[in-house]
């Protein structure tokens, strides 16, 4: 018997082929991901338009912050001026009611600030 001749197989379908059997990705398959990240992207940004407050709302929320962080700072050294001999923390902790951790950065800052100095260990006393 005679062999039947075989008909030769093209480049583009051994690509095709490739392609199908290792899961690559085409063009179309690509376009079809970039128009859906466009879509999602377009809807994420009106979603945010929607919540995202005015700059001066912004603003105004950053200057109360300012003004929290000014009144502990203040708070802390008002305690400190009416100490004669100054104050720990823990003394500091009972006058204001605010945690260790926050009177520790209060004393921090307002020795940046040259507003308080140490007079011992863990005794902070103000400027006058």
């Amino acid at each position: 018997m005679a062999a039947k001749p075989r008909k030769s197989v093209s480049f583009n379908a051994m690509v095709k082929f490739f392609m199908q059997q290792y899961d690559i990705p085409t063009k179309r398959d690509i376009d079809r991901i970039a128009s859906r990240l466009d879509r999602l992207e377009s809807l994420i940004q009106n979603a945010g338009m929607a919540r995202r407050k005015g700059p001066a709302a912004e603003r105004k929320n950053a200057a109360a912050r300012a003004e929290d962080a000014a009144t502990a700072l203040n708070t802390v050294l008002a305690a400190l001026q009416g100490a004669s001999r100054g104050m720990t923390v823990k003394a500091m902790e009972e006058a204001t009611g605010f945690d260790a951790k926050k009177i520790r950065n209060c004393f921090y800052r307002l020795g940046k600030q040259s507003r308080i100095k140490r007079a011992g260990r863990g005794t902070y006393v103000a400027i006058q």
